[in-house]
């Protein structure tokens, strides 16, 4: 599956891509992080529907020092996307 994840809060300058990249390689899950102007995060996260979805449960709660007011993610079709990346 493939999943575009935006998360607002306080999520800049406290490891979050950091944290998301590091999961994702663990888990086996494809696709990059970046942080936005608006200070949101970002991030497409490709493979099996489990590790997705892990990786968006960190994306709930973040890492320590950050504060997430929300969430949204929506289904995109899949790329086939390979390795992970910081953008």
């Amino acid at each position: 599956m493939r999943g575009r994840v935006i998360v607002k809060g306080h999520v800049q300058g406290v490891f979050f891509r950091d944290g998301v990249q590091r999961l994702a390689g663990r888990v086996g899950v494809a696709g990059w992080v970046r942080n936005n102007r608006d200070g949101t995060v970002e991030a497409v996260l490709e493979g099996d529907r489990k590790d997705v979805e892990g990786v968006v449960d960190f994306m709930r709660e973040g890492p320590r020092g950050a504060r997430v007011d929300g969430v949204e993610v929506a289904d995109e079709p899949p790329e086939g996307l390979s390795g992970f990346e910081f953008r």
